[in-house]
């Protein structure tokens, strides 16, 4: 569903990614973890044709991203940004259903696909009514969950979709977003900087650092055989909360 082939890409100061190669199938869902900075969120703007390659191909669905389709294969993938990413002006209807109208789906199929993401992600219909500022995180994050499935897309990009939850909520959404993933049965790709929620949600880990790409496997794989002693490092560097009370014993 996605392919990168040999992908990179230079900026002309600083560290740019690549080169990269790798796929995630459809029914597959993939995270990518790894420090601040290592081009985690640059590979989802790949995928999205955001950003275009240096040097390599991007294909989604088998036809590769060029300036002349990038907008149409778009249209084959949701994309959630960190935070949500809603536009402030519109109520929760109108975002969800922004590229719906755009395309002129008429109002009969709209309201459909709308009760039916409405379902999936589990928001009272009596909330499309209000704009994001009158939501709570996890309200604008259900929002913006089905503004990204409204086109029914083939492959989902999802950019720290819970980063910035309180705990309590995030634990629930995360078991919320793998049941329906794993109902949806798309592609997924997506970032997260907490590796006991990528273990969680995803079928394997690609661990990056510095633009490139470390090791990729399973959260056990990588446990028992990590690539190497930074990486090492930075399975263990997740502090539990057992930890903090052995350390303060």
């Amino acid at each position: 569903m996605l392919e990168f082939d040999a992908v990179a890409l230079d900026y002309t100061s600083g560290v740019g990614v690549g080169p990269l190669t790798f796929q995630v199938a459809a029914n597959q869902v993939t995270a990518l973890v790894g420090p601040s900075g290592c081009g985690k969120s640059t590979v989802l703007r790949l995928a999205a044709g955001l950003l275009a390659p240096s040097s390599g191909a991007v294909s989604v669905a088998g036809e590769c991203l060029t300036a002349a389709n990038v907008v149409a294969l778009r249209r084959r993938l949701g994309y959630v940004l960190q935070e949500g990413g809603l536009f402030p002006h519109l109520t929760a209807a109108d975002n969800v259903t922004l590229m719906a109208r755009y395309l002129r789906w008429d109002a009969a199929r709209i309201d459909k696909r709308l009760q039916e993401l409405l379902e999936l992600v589990q928001l009272p219909r009596e909330y499309l009514a209000r704009y994001p500022g009158q939501l709570s995180g996890g309200e604008r994050q259900r929002v913006s969950l089905a503004r990204s499935l409204m086109l029914d897309p083939d492959l989902l990009l999802l950019d720290e979709p819970l980063g910035a939850l309180d705990p309590v909520v995030r634990h629930d959404l995360q078991r919320e977003l793998r049941g329906l993933i794993r109902r949806l049965g798309k592609a997924v790709l997506f970032v997260t900087h907490d590796v006991a929620e990528a273990g969680y949600i995803a079928d394997d880990l690609i661990v990056m650092r510095a633009g490139r790409f470390v090791q990729r496997g399973s959260l056990r794989e990588l446990l028992m055989t990590p690539a190497d002693d930074a990486v090492a490092r930075f399975l263990e560097a997740q502090r539990q909360i057992a930890d903090v009370v052995a350390e303060s014993a």
